[in-house]
């Protein structure tokens, strides 16, 4: 049974929670006892109905104000697949939360309040998501109960969000929209009644119809060791392994591969997955691997084949989403984290910022403050093993650092 990979996104109040908790609910995947819980909590907050959100708003400050801070990790299964959903917060100051919920999801479910419409927030999600390249963007017009069930309301913020596709240059055939009242449940998991203008499918079936192609075992093979393995006993005296996890693409026994940065190249002798020798591993598997010569591989080297080398990069072009308070300008030093690997890099040009409501360039703004998205230039200190992120995701990504606080300042994507 495959996994399908979720995110929600949007603005405050919205309605994530609800609507996650909507599918819980008619699902039949939350238990008797936890139920029993969601009513008596909606009971002491004086509702006279069960509020669903809270079955993800966690913690105590979630609950006390109603709203969503960090990312909630949801699990429910169909008999057709099982899902995992990153209940994403909605506030711009929690605009990293929400872009750690985004950066393993194959879908993307953005929600939009049918009263207020397009907001920026919902613009800076949706090109978040165009920049993560999420597959799949279901757009729920949520609340439509609020404005009663109005199709030219609909309609309307259906045509607003067109203006986005087009201005951003997402592929709109990747893009479906559904109207929906998560309180009710209308479209969520059932059709709505409420709704016959509608006939397209509820949001669960729509979900149960998706397919993706597994892209990763056709991608370059990139090996990050983190590793050596030498066991200290006399029954594996001669064993040097490389563990780690291959991070995209496949590998298996008698491949010709490289090590970098010293681009010295040996075949792969064996594969380890736990105890068990196999003849071929696959993305996102961690492995043992031992070579036939005796080469020098420390931990942060990369195994590669050796016909899909890649560029050590020490100049890196990349769009940013600046993640802090503080001012990012040109000369300003920081660590680059991109998978084991940390190195120093200094910013030797920033180029464009995005004005989030208009989708263009700002004009004349020459530095990075909070939720700013935009391209920067990088000089690293060490060579970087990436890959542009269009070409292989799974290696073309990174964090900066400040050196200083040891905070998460920006995520990036390589662009060359």
């Amino acid at each position: 049974m495959d996994i399908l990979r979720i995110t929600t996104a949007g603005s405050v109040d919205d309605g994530k929670s609800t609507l996650i908790g909507r599918l819980l609910y008619d699902t039949n995947s939350i238990t008797k006892d936890k139920l029993e819980a969601l009513e008596a909590a909606s009971k002491r907050k004086g509702l006279n109905f069960t509020d669903l959100s809270l079955l993800t708003d966690g913690l105590i400050a979630e609950r006390e104000q109603g709203i969503t801070i960090d990312v909630a990790y949801i699990y429910f299964s169909t008999p057709s697949r099982k899902y995992i959903i990153a209940d994403s917060p909605g506030h711009a100051e929690y605009t990293r939360n929400m872009i750690t919920g985004a950066s393993t999801a194959s879908v993307f479910i953005i929600l939009i309040d049918a009263r207020q419409g397009i907001t920026e927030q919902t613009r800076r999600h949706f090109y978040i998501a165009s920049l993560l390249r999420i597959k799949e963007v279901i757009v729920c017009i949520n609340k439509m109960d609020l404005v009663d069930y109005t199709e030219t309301i609909y309609d309307k913020v259906q045509n607003d969000f067109q203006d986005i596709i087009d201005k951003i240059g997402f592929d709109e055939q990747q893009v479906h929209f559904i109207p929906v009242a998560a309180k009710d449940g209308d479209n969520v998991v059932y059709p709505s009644q409420a709704m016959e203008w509608y006939n397209g499918p509820s949001l669960l079936e729509y979900l149960e119809a998706l397919s993706f192609e597994k892209e990763t075992a056709q991608l370059p093979a990139r090996f990050p060791v983190q590793y050596v393995i030498r066991p200290q006993e006399d029954k594996y005296h001669d064993f040097r392994g490389y563990a780690g996890r291959l991070v995209s693409g496949s590998l298996k026994e008698g491949d010709e591969v490289m090590v970098l940065p010293s681009q010295r190249s040996s075949k792969i002798k064996s594969i380890v997955r736990g105890e068990t020798y196999v003849k071929e591993t696959a993305g996102n598997e961690s492995v043992i691997i031992t070579l036939d010569d005796d080469i020098d591989v420390s931990r942060g080297n990369m195994l590669v084949k050796a016909t899909e080398n890649i560029d050590q990069l020490v100049t890196i072009k990349a769009t940013i989403c600046w993640m802090t308070d503080a001012i990012l300008t040109t000369g300003k030093m920081y660590l680059l984290q991109h998978g084991i690997n940390r190195i120093k890099v200094k910013v030797t040009a920033v180029g464009a910022v995005l004005d989030i409501r208009t989708l263009e360039t700002a004009q004349g703004k020459h530095r990075f403050e909070l939720n700013d998205i935009g391209e920067i230039t990088l000089k690293a200190a060490s060579p970087l093993f990436a890959d542009i992120y269009e070409h292989n995701p799974a290696n073309g990504n990174f964090i900066l650092i400040d050196e200083f606080s040891n905070n998460t300042v920006a995520v990036g994507i390589i662009k060359g």
